[in-house]
Order: C-alpha cells, then structure tokens, then sequence
C-alpha cells in the first residue's frame, strides 16, 4: 500500500506523516487489496480538514473529516474508511 500525503496551506511535519501511516497500517490489517491511498490535509481558518482517497480493487472511496485538531481529524478520517472497507468487502465476500 503505497500512502502519499501532500498538504494544503500546511506543512507536512514527520510527525504527521508518521501518524497518517500508523493509522493506515489498521486499515491493511482489515483489507490487504488496498493500492494507493492520497491523503490531503489542510487548514481552513480555524478548522483542520483531513480528507483521503483510497483506490482499491474495483472500487475507490472517499472520506473527510472536520476537526480543530489535525491528529483529532486523522483519526476520525481513517475510521470512517475503515467503516467503508468492512462494508465493502462484504458486498463483495457474499456470493447468492
């Protein structure tokens, strides 16, 4: 799984791409058909965006998420993806 993290009006620390890919790594235990994920993180004002593009086998999703804190915003992001992906794989696991 190939994670690339770019920034808008933000300056991508170690620490944060450090973070970004900790918490990518529990969506590969879930799912391993995962092949490019782009995180995007910005700052609007006061409120940090994170949003996240994930490409897998016949399927891309798409999560953002709104916080006042950019570690706050990760978090949240990634565990609505992890959502996606459960209900994705079991559209895709059930056969009729």
């Amino acid at each position: 799984m190939q994670v690339i993290v770019t920034g808008h009006h933000l300056e991508v620390t170690d620490a944060l791409k450090a973070h970004t890919d900790s918490k990518f790594e529990k969506l590969a235990r879930h799912f391993d058909n995962v092949t490019d994920v782009h995180v995007i993180l910005s700052v609007e004002k006061l409120i940090q965006k994170a949003e996240a593009t994930l490409q897998l086998s016949g399927a891309k999703l798409f999560a953002e998420d709104h916080q006042e804190d950019m570690y706050a915003a990760i978090d949240a992001m990634v565990d609505k993806l992890d959502r996606q992906i459960i209900k994705h794989k079991e559209k895709t696991g059930h056969h009729r």
